[in-house]
């Protein structure tokens, strides 16, 4: 019987797996999982992602093995551990996911694909997003993924045929590995029965308010799907996702139709969720189309503009949750809690980091990315220069800390939480706390600049000098030339930047 290696990345369930089912169906399978020294080692990559990278795991062997199979765990370099496996049990394909990742795994892909053409074996790469690889026409982008997300998803196979011999290896944890362990109560667990239970709860309950609640970080840890870390890791697919959406949003036009009466902010949150589920495709096709955006600018005009005034000072207090701006503070460390904030949150974090602070976005991309228990390269360095200004294609965004605390935690509950040294501020001072008198400092216990830190920049002198120092660059003729260029690229229609800003935010 002809042998075929599966060979699981971030792709780690069992449910609507096409490279596993067309392997079954082709012969005798061995199931593999590799821990790469050289993935766990990157900047980006966290104790925290590797304790929901085992989690998942454990639940992807029990169910191979109730199907008579069995998951294979080796640790090492590739395609040095394909070879080591294949000398003892020879396989004639590879079966897996196309990846869009960072740099260093698009090299490891590289790498595999010559060691298995010079060895004669076939290469089967299925998309699991909806990513378009080689000449890619925008314009007809949104058609190409809205055939992909709508076929019909895989089954999982009920028998699984393997080889009874080969030794299954064992879970690599942090220490075997050499990653630091950062104390994270709050971060989410990994599996593919909670991504499903996640979904379920979302699609009949928790969503409702969707559509408003998700810009609160107050509201947005209940209400927000969760379920980025699972497609992060693919314990759940994106179209599984989609289609479980799309038959809800048509149940309830049905019982609207059948005159029940439905709660309409149902429909809004839906539409809102699905739209969301595109615009990720959107972003990691950037990356798919560009692979530098992970190192340089899209817009390579603005090179220079931050890069030579890099402040540690600044930087370490913004990664500490130290700056003396309420909201920022208390994102950052909830991020250190749980490894998950909301959208509009890290908008924010990127935002104060490059307008207020002027702090390049590669460092302060790398540091987020490790912390974001959902890092996608593909959406987070596309992101991160989009909200940094340097695209020169979308319209400059520049969050407010304070207003963030007045529009979406006025009575401090988030706030509260996260930075308990505010505990005792009125609400009238919570958004800017070095405005209190000073007896009001000394009567609650929160003396600014003791008990918690004075902001550490002017916010409206550094707005007014670092917005004139981009408007210099953004308003040249060679800025506007090159936007024109990263639009006809990227954007899904030939359309001014105006309005591919609107698109992006919807």
């Amino acid at each position: 019987m002809p042998r075929h290696l599966v060979w699981f990345k971030k792709d780690l369930r069992i449910h609507d797996h096409a490279p596993l089912v067309r392997a079954c169906a082709a012969g005798e399978v061995i199931c593999l999982y590799v821990y790469e020294p050289e993935i766990v080692q990157h900047p980006e990559f966290d104790a925290s992602h590797l304790e929901f990278i085992n989690r998942s795991l454990l639940e992807l062997a029990h169910e191979l093995e109730t199907r008579g199979s069995k998951l294979i765990y080796r640790t090492g370099r590739l395609p040095d551990v394909f070879a080591e496996v294949h000398q003892t049990h020879p396989f004639e394909a590879i079966w897996s996911h196309q990846e869009t990742g960072h740099a260093v795994s698009f090299e490891r892909d590289k790498r595999v694909a010559t060691w298995a053409k010079a060895e004669g074996i076939t290469w089967h790469e299925l998309p699991q997003q909806g990513v378009v690889r080689g000449k890619l026409d925008r314009r007809i982008w949104p058609k190409q993924w809205h055939g992909f997300i709508r076929t019909p998803t895989v089954a999982p196979p009920d028998k699984l045929i393997s080889p009874t011999d080969i030794p299954a290896g064992s879970h690599q944890r942090a220490a075997d590995l050499g990653l630091t362990v950062r104390p994270k109560p709050e971060v989410q667990v990994g599996g593919e029965q909670t991504a499903h239970e996640l979904l379920k709860s979302f699609l009949e309950s928790r969503g409702l308010t969707y559509q408003r609640a998700m810009s609160s970080p107050v509201t947005a840890f209940e209400t927000c799907s969760r379920l980025s870390p699972h497609f992060t890791f693919g314990t759940i697919s994106l179209k599984t996702v989609w289609q479980r959406a799309q038959v809800q949003r048509d149940a309830l036009n049905e019982m609207k139709r059948q005159g029940e009466d439905i709660d309409a902010r149902w429909f809004k949150a839906l539409h809102a969720f699905m739209s969301r589920l595109r615009w990720r495709d959107h972003f990691m096709q950037k990356l798919e189309t560009e692979p530098d955006i992970e190192f340089h600018n899209l817009n390579r005009v603005y090179d220079g503009l931050r890069e030579h005034d890099f402040n540690q000072d600044y930087f370490d207090a913004w990664c500490a949750g130290q700056t003396g701006f309420p909201m920022v503070d208390a994102a950052m460390r909830a991020l250190h809690a749980g490894s998950w904030i909301n959208f509009r949150m890290r908008a924010m974090l990127v935002s104060f980091a490059s307008y207020y602070l002027w702090l390049h976005w590669r460092p302060t991309g790398l540091y987020l990315a490790r912390h974001f228990i959902d890092n996608e390269p593909g959406i987070h360095w596309a992101q991160f220069q989009m909200q940094a200004g340097v695209t020169g294609t979308h319209t400059v965004r520049i969050y407010s800390p304070a207003k963030q605390v007045r529009d979406h935690d006025p009575t401090g509950i988030f706030i509260r939480r996260y930075v308990p040294e505010l505990a005792n501020v009125p609400n009238e001072y919570l958004a800017e706390p070095h405005t209190m008198p000073p007896l009001l400092q000394s009567m609650i216990g929160c003396v600014i600049g003791k008990d918690y830190p004075a902001p550490i920049v002017n916010g409206q002198e550094a707005l007014r000098i670092n917005k004139a120092r981009l408007a210099k660059v953004r308003n040249s003729p060679a800025a506007k030339r090159e936007a024109k260029r990263v639009l006809a690229k990227h954007s899904n229609r030939p359309e001014s930047p105006a309005q591919s800003s609107q698109l992006v935010r919807k």
